[in-house]
């Protein structure tokens, strides 16, 4: 893609093609919108400290999570209404982490189908699950992603209702997506877009149809699945689906040191310290400043990952750097895949390592194992962060 040199770019061309609803519903948080702020904030106050006469000749960038490496360690995270920005989204975000070997998380609330996930990256897929109002949903859906081959389940655990997104309802966002003659008339400014959803119309929730009744419509089944939505979230649900689920399993959402530490006595693999993208909570903490603190709470005796706020390689490494095994972002590979397809989304995989790569230089590091709060300073203090358990850092 000529002219693309970082995420940026790849948002400008996404918001080019997208009538402003789409786009709106990728950029909007929640309220005033101040998390999307606080989760750019926190990577901006962190400070990086490079360590010189380093041979970094040969750097290795691979990732082993879950018992498989993977070559970078940042993967595709879920986004919900893929398809409605580029048909084929769902599956296109999926090849493209497949072709980077990286991970990607189908949303539950994707338009392509769990099926059609595993035939085209079954070794690179994760499931996010939702609880669905009716329990015999979600432990099917369960089912299904086993039965698909799939070795990764998230738990999504931080929508206990439907968020105040103002930017949606201003714009008429809704489940069904019926575009009122005021936003069509918008869209004509965005012809590809608008010449795509005429040809294929509302997209599908693929995986909600068959609960949905017998010839639902795009719809009927959308419908059906906000009256799902919204379902009681309790630890009893972490127990039932632990007890369903026996391969890897993942709690999203999780910004507390006592839930996480819950979530390992029930048997959780690993957690993702996530405030949804700043889309569910407006002033919640960044998950940047609530991670060394969940770091500390469950050591070495679970998997910790991260999301929120990613939009170079060198947040990856502050990640790093502050305890997360691996990291995940969203809004990038969706910009790209909107912006370009497959060519996108591999795009801003790409983009990412190339960042990550010079970044790992940089700051005189060959291996992601090496990386450790001995190479961070905090904006707002004179010495180095301090890990207890290494005892490393210093003073400038």
């Amino acid at each position: 893609m000529k002219g693309v040199v970082n995420a940026d770019d790849l948002r400008k061309l996404a918001k080019k093609r997208l009538p402003k609803i789409c786009y709106d519903y990728i950029e909007g948080g929640t309220d005033d919108e101040i998390g999307l702020i606080t989760n750019e904030q926190a990577f901006r106050r962190t400070h990086i400290v490079p360590r010189y006469l380093v041979d970094v000749s040969a750097r290795d960038q691979s990732t082993n999570l879950f018992g498989r490496s993977y070559s970078s360690p940042i993967g595709i995270a879920p986004t919900g209404s893929a398809d409605l920005f580029r048909r084929g989204a769902d599956l296109m975000l999926a090849e493209a982490a497949r072709d980077a070997n990286v991970p990607f998380i189908m949303s539950g609330a994707s338009s392509s189908s769990i099926e059609d996930l595993a035939k085209v990256a079954p070794d690179h897929s994760w499931y996010q699950v939702y609880s669905a109002i009716d329990p015999l949903i979600s432990e099917d859906m369960i089912k299904r992603v086993s039965d698909a081959g799939l070795k990764t389940l998230v738990f999504t655990v931080d929508v206990p209702i439907a968020s105040n997104r103002e930017r949606s309802i201003r714009n008429g966002w809704g489940p069904s997506q019926n575009l009122t003659w005021r936003t069509k008339f918008e869209a004509l400014r965005h012809p590809t877009w608008m010449i795509e959803w005429l040809q294929h119309g509302t997209p599908h929730f693929d995986n909600w149809t068959r609960y949905a009744g017998p010839n639902a419509s795009a719809k009927k089944v959308a419908d059906f699945v906000i009256r799902q939505f919204g379902a009681p979230m309790t630890w009893k649900h972490v127990e039932r689906y632990r007890e369903l689920w026996k391969g890897n399993f993942v709690l999203k959402g999780i910004m507390h040191p006592d839930d996480a530490v819950r979530a390992h006595s029930l048997g959780v693999d690993g957690i993702m310290v996530s405030n949804h993208g700043a889309r569910q909570l407006d002033h919640a903490p960044a998950p940047l400043d609530v991670l060394p603190a969940i770091r500390d709470a469950v050591g070495d005796r679970m998997t910790v990952m991260l999301d929120g706020g990613i939009r170079r390689g060198l947040h990856v490494l502050i990640a790093l750097c502050l305890g997360a095994k691996f990291v995940f972002q969203g809004r990038p590979t969706l910009y790209g895949v909107s912006a370009g397809g497959v060519a996108g989304a591999e795009k801003a995989l790409a983009i990412f390592r190339r960042e990550i790569d010079i970044s790992m230089a940089q700051i005189g590091s060959t291996k992601i194992a090496e990386l450790g709060p001995q190479f961070l300073m905090w904006q707002n203090e004179e010495h180095l962060y301090h890990n207890r358990r290494e005892g490393s850092g210093g003073r400038l």
